[in-house]
């Protein structure tokens, strides 16, 4: 499905120096960043904005969104299956739409089950794996069930060619780069030795002079029931091998595509940052194209003024002449005066330094994107389709 042309659209070559060049110009666009940094908020903002802007119809993949995101979108059943939000919620927030807004939260444990629908050889094997025991803590509980099984959704609304643009959030993970490398762990784990070991007691069941201490072992912790389901699980799982290793080579390739960007969203906070530059360099060493940086929660530019710099200091400096003037005007002490205006003196000045560290730290992280950009502080919580586009138009400009 090809996008309605916009203003924002760069052609092939052209520098992109914009968010909404950007999102004009790929199909896919990956939100990562540590936690508490704002990325689910962020792509469903930059989501939003396409649906306004841009045209065509934009899907917001988001991973277990706060309740009030859900409702910000206008949803009140938010799960696996794609979900318009009212065109009414744009006119609403005074945004005429040019294209659609559609929301999906990912459900780990659907996608397995539609996924296993897909690769079952049969019928019988299909339900042997949807009622065995191990398979129902792996598919909702595992972290590592979690990264693949977005990666592999995110893969499978692309190949539909339902939407012009799919912004997602990536899964909340210990190790930010998991979800990258989930398609090929599952991929190797389909032909390793530890798989066709897990299996073969089902196969033969004969069990080799090595294996048998281990599982007489196992048995009397676990129980043989448990061993029974895990031999079962993995082997009939077997089954499904060759079409899981296709997937996973197609899920990556899926991200190393032309068509496919990062976002990498950070605060300033040291912690954040450093997992960012840390990102940015695994992004790198991949080969995956790194098309913006996002930094929440910027101080604004005003800080950094030398103008500003100097009224600070006359402000300190000369609090007690200042402050007769004011205390005059407002029927206040003087000497009180003096003192609130040293505080906001020295406030401004204590902040200067820290919007300075903070042009410095953009600067550094500003080396490998095509785009930075900085979003200030916002006085309240995004709570409706207005805010996310509020946000959004910070984004873009």
């Amino acid at each position: 499905m090809a996008r309605r042309a916009s203003p924002g659209a760069t052609s092939e070559g052209d520098e992109i120096r914009t968010l909404q060049q950007l999102l004009a110009a790929k199909e896919i666009v990956i939100s990562c960043g540590s936690g508490g940094v704002g990325k689910t908020t962020t792509a469903a903002a930059l989501g939003a904005m396409a649906a306004a802007h841009l045209g065509g119809k934009v899907l917001v993949v988001t991973v277990d969104p706060a309740r009030r995101l859900a409702n910000a979108l206008g949803l009140e059943q938010f799960g696996n299956t794609e979900t318009r939000v009212d065109a009414a919620a744009f006119t609403a927030a005074g945004v005429e739409p040019r294209g659609e807004l559609w929301a999906a939260m990912l459900d780990t444990k659907q996608s397995w089950d539609d996924l296993i629908d897909r690769h079952a050889p049969n019928e019988k094997v299909r339900e042997a794996i949807l009622s065995n025991s191990i398979y129902a803590n792996i598919s909702g509980r595992f972290v590592q069930s979690h990264d693949y099984i977005a990666m592999e959704r995110l893969h499978e609304i692309h190949s539909s060619g339902r939407y012009d643009l799919i912004v997602v959030d990536t899964p909340p993970t210990r190790n930010a780069i998991d979800f990258l490398d989930a398609p090929e762990r599952m991929g190797e784990f389909f032909s390793s030795r530890l798989l066709r070991w897990l299996t073969a007691p089902a196969k033969n069941r004969v069990l080799s002079m090595a294996s048998r201490p281990f599982y007489k072992v196992a048995d009397g912790i676990l129980g043989s029931q448990f061993l029974e389901d895990i031999a079962e699980f993995f082997s009939l799982f077997q089954t499904m091998a060759p079409g899981f290793v296709e997937r996973s080579e197609a899920v990556t390739r899926t991200l190393a595509d032309r068509r496919t960007t990062f976002l990498v969203v950070s605060t300033l906070e040291a912690a954040p940052v450093r997992e960012a530059e840390y990102f940015i360099a695994e992004l790198e060493a991949r080969g995956l194209h790194l098309g913006a940086v996002v930094l929440n929660k910027v101080l604004p530019a005003y800080l950094r003024r030398t103008a500003a710099t100097g009224v600070a200091r006359r402000l300190v400096a000369q609090a007690d002449e200042v402050s007769l003037g004011v205390a005059d005007a407002t029927g206040s002490e003087p000497a009180a005066v003096a003192a609130v205006l040293r505080e906001v003196g020295e406030s401004f000045l204590n902040y200067q330094v820290i919007a300075n560290r903070e042009q410095e730290q953009r600067n550094e992280l500003a080396r490998t994107p095509d785009v930075v950009a900085t979003v200030p502080y916002f006085e309240s919580d995004i709570a409706d389709l207005a805010g996310l586009l509020r946000l959004g138009d910070a984004l873009w400009r």
